[in-house]
């Protein structure tokens, strides 16, 4: 059995992930967490499966040498496209961010249409649409590709930015005319623009952030696996560990803005190597 005091591997194409790493700590903050942001290849959602296949075992195999216990992609496209790959080679418990995030959208809608927003590799994967229509045959699911929503996040400064809300405008106008009821946030980068995606689906839409969801789940994984942290005292804060592919200055910025913890050291490691 893996040690309960292991910490919980956590990995994305860059700074999107952090939103699930966020969610963890809030739900379970007794849980320790390694962080990898591939910022020096994000982002993922334009790459090739074989690609995104190929990067989500090489950060795997390094977080393994961090004697993680469980992973999590914190990224929709390669839990998309590479989760089920990669879960047949590990010997550790591994979950993504799609099904629990259908799971909530396929309860929350109340005229079964649904929307997905994403990259473009998750949508044409349709691996949301299936799996909501295993949920529910009679929903109607109607999914977008929103690619530059992931270099707008990336780039920080534009979060609340009159670009990012024309920019959210177009890509939403098709949804909205559809007369979607519930809308998945499909990129954990997403989350980070809830605000601006919200002001322009209006108040009557229902957002799914996968990320509350995702960190339910683990709990729940931790539980039944066994493997839950229960040796930190009342009190106590838990020492998360972040890693990047580069630009280290910038994300731990970000970092700093959106966890509630302090990002004191971000190591830069070069991913190619594992």
């Amino acid at each position: 059995m893996a040690d309960r005091k292991a910490p919980i591997g956590v990995f994305d194409s860059g700074v999107g992930g952090l939103t699930v790493a966020r969610e963890i700590m809030r739900q379970i903050p007794e849980e320790r967490i390694v962080y990898f942001g591939d910022t020096a290849r994000v982002p993922y959602g334009s790459k090739s499966r074989d690609t995104i296949i190929k990067y989500s075992r090489q950060i795997i195999r390094f977080l393994k040498t961090q004697g993680v216990k469980a992973i999590v992609v914190a990224c929709n496209t390669a839990s998309a496209v590479a989760l089920e790959d990669v879960r047949k080679e590990l010997d550790i418990p591994i979950i993504g961010v799609i099904k629990a995030g259908a799971r909530t959208a396929a309860a929350a809608t109340h005229n079964g249409r649904i929307g997905i927003i994403a990259t473009e590799t998750t949508i044409n994967s349709k691996v949301y649409t299936h799996f909501l229509e295993e949920l529910n045959p009679g929903l109607c699911v109607i999914g977008k590709a929103c690619p530059l929503f992931v270099p707008l996040v990336e780039e920080g400064t534009f979060l609340k930015d009159p670009i990012t809300e024309e920019i959210a405008s177009r890509y939403l106008q098709e949804l909205k005319e559809k007369q979607i009821d519930t809308l998945i946030l499909g990129c954990t980068h997403y989350p980070l623009i809830r605000s601006t995606v919200g002001r322009v689906m209006g108040k009557n839409v229902t957002l799914v952030n996968p990320a509350y969801e995702t960190a339910r789940e683990l709990k729940t994984l931790l539980i039944e696996e066994g493997i839950g942290n229960t040796s930190l005292q009342e009190g106590q804060e838990q020492t998360h560990t972040f890693y990047v592919s580069d630009a280290t200055e910038k994300f731990q910025q970000f970092a700093e803005s959106i966890l509630p913890c302090s990002v004191k050291d971000t190591t830069q490691i070069n991913i190619e190597e594992y």
